[in-house]
Formats: C-alpha cells, structure tokens, sequence
C-alpha cells in the first residue's frame, strides 16, 4: 500500500479498491495520520465548528415501516401524532430563543400529507423567525411529489418558494438496493435518492449526504455508497457535507449486534481520504457517544454537528446522547482543537 499512501499525501484520488484495503487492512493509527493530509486541504488543523439546531420530527406515521426504524408509527397506533403549524412554530420560537440558527423538519411518510402542509409550515416560520430551514430529506421529497401528484422538479421548487434553504442527507442509509431491499424496502432506491439530489442541486439547493453503517451491508458496499456520493458530487458540487453515523438496534425490528467504534472510525477516515471533493465532514457524538465524538477529530472530522435542542429519531432506538453549548466548546477545547460555532453553510457565527 506503500503508493496508495503516496498517493494520498500528494493529495491525488484513490480509487475504489484502494479505499477498500485501507478500510479493512490498514494500521489503525496509520489511517488517522492519513486523514490529516486530506484534512489540510479544506482546513486549518485546530478548528472544529458546530452549530445549534432543533429537530422537529412533524409527524411520527409512516407507511414506509422501515426494519431498522424504532421512532415509526402507524395512523391507528395511540403515539401517532401530527404537528399544527401553530406547534412548530412554538418548538422554533423557543429553539430561536435558545440561540438555534438552524431547524430541520424531518418526519415520517404520512400518506394525509400533501404539499400545502409543507408550504405553510415553511412559510409561517420564514414569516416570523430569521433561521436556516435545512428539512425534507430525499423520501420525504418524493413521498410529497407521490401524494400531490407533482414531479420531484415541482415538489423542489414549490418548496424553495416557500421558504425552504437546503435538503438533509436522510433515508440514505446504504446507497446499495440490496441493503435497501432488506432493511427499508418500501423506501425509495438509490436512483430516486440520488435523482431527488441532483434535481435539488441543479436549482439551486447545497445538501448533506449521508451514510448509516452497521446494518448487514459489507465493507465493499459502504465504499460502493462513498463512489455515489463523489460521482455525483463530481457532477453537481451540490453537497456541503458528508455525515457518517452507525445504526442504533434497540426497539428495532432489525435488531442485530451494533458497530463498534473502531469500526466506525476507521470508515470515518475513509471517508475523509476517498471523499477528496467534499469539504466537511462530520463526527456523530449522537450515537457514536461524547468520547468517540471527540476521537473523531483525529479521523477525518473537522466537524461535530449540532448540540441538537431536540431529536427523537436515534432517541427511539436508545442512543440517548445529549450536549449543551458549554459542553461541547469543553469537549472540543480537551482535544486540543478551538471551538467555532458555525451556521448551516459553515460560516462564522462565533469564535470561543
């Protein structure tokens, strides 16, 4: 591997084999040390941003059923619950109040709602508060174009009108049907995920991708989601960052023994190597907990996410991870790196 190492120290691409080796052969610490020569590229070494957001998971019912899904509901189910546009503007006052420059609305694929449900919940928080609206992943789009009877060009731009800013990376998951296929087989496939994308990029959206690992996919199929992420990111330019996490099994149908974090780290700083044409990347302290989080500033990150006022996705399948601000400029500053609040397009907000 001597000249895949060289390769990644001249900054050159590697390809799809080369990441491979590097995921399951190559010395743990040798792998961060390479992350850093990728890092250099986009950033400076000691700054680690993060900003404040709430999720607001609008409805809990979903006619997707997802096996690794702990949070779904169906319509008849006691839980099952949709927000007014009057409780989500509550849920954003408080969260703007908080200091959130961020909201994203994710929910479930709840067949009673159609596009004017979004257009007047975007239209009511863009009338009243001055936050970033970073909501409806790629599902949620075509679910939207389903039951309104709308292309996914149409769906985009209604809600660009409306008031939206930029699209999440959800219900990627493993960018491979046949991982697709068994554990959320009512969702859409990889073609939809990555047309509803590029549509979104093409008009003008920036976006997040990212990556659930941990399932039943195999390390080939991880790499084989990274090479459609930077093909496509090669295309369009349109992802402002990449977002690997692990999946939670608890209260799952899927259930299954959960990746450990050595694992997790090393697919993070493959990450970082093959993905040459994104520029942030992102550690997960929400299931991954507060110490990996921080480890994960040696393996690719130059990122933690948000201290996330709210969130009820991973909550569900028992990952219960919380932060403050405090927190996490602590936690930031113990790994020797200087904190740096930022907003969704990873501008400035505050220096610590």
């Amino acid at each position: 591997m001597t000249e895949t190492i060289s390769k990644i120290e001249k900054g050159e691409r590697i390809n799809e084999e080369e990441a491979l080796h590097l995921l399951q052969e190559e010395d743990f610490l040798v792998l961060g040390q390479l992350t850093q020569e990728r890092l250099l590229k986009f950033h400076p070494p000691d700054k680690v941003s993060f900003c404040i957001d709430r999720n607001i998971n609008y409805t809990n019912i979903c006619e997707s059923k997802c096996r690794f899904c702990a949070f779904y509901r169906l319509k008849e189910d006691s839980e099952a619950y949709v927000l007014s546009a009057d409780d989500i503007s509550e849920k954003v006052e408080e969260a703007a109040s908080l200091g959130a420059t961020q909201i994203m609305l994710q929910g479930g694929l709840n067949p009673d709602l159609k596009i004017e449900y979004y257009e007047h919940i975007l239209k009511k928080i863009k009338d009243k508060f001055n936050v970033f609206i970073h909501s409806l992943s790629p599902p949620e789009i075509c679910h939207i174009s389903k039951v309104s009877r709308l292309s996914i060009k149409e769906v985009l731009v209604r809600l660009k009108d409306a008031g939206l800013d930029s699209l999440p990376g959800g219900g990627a998951e493993m960018l491979v049907d046949r991982v697709r296929h068994e554990i959320s087989p009512n969702k859409i496939n990889t073609e939809k995920w990555l047309a509803v994308m590029e549509t979104a990029h093409a008009i003008g959206f920036e976006s997040t991708a990212t990556m659930m690992m941990g399932s039943i996919e195999t390390a080939a199929e991880r790499i084989e989601h990274l090479k459609k992420i930077r093909d496509l990111q090669d295309r369009t330019g349109g992802f402002r960052s990449f977002i690997p996490w692990t999946f939670s099994s608890g209260n799952t149908e899927l259930g299954g023994k959960e990746l450990s974090s050595i694992e997790y780290l090393r697919t993070l700083a493959v990450s970082r190597i093959y993905l040459d044409n994104v520029k942030n990347i992102q550690g997960s302290w929400v299931t991954q907990g507060k110490d990996i989080g921080q480890i994960s500033l040696f393996f690719g990150a130059n990122d933690l996410g948000s201290i996330m006022l709210e969130e009820n996705v991973v909550k569900a399948a028992g990952a219960q991870n919380r932060i403050t601000e405090n927190e996490m400029v602590e936690l930031i500053k113990r790994a020797g790196k200087n904190p740096v609040q930022r907003n969704t397009e990873y501008c400035v907000v505050k220096i610590y």
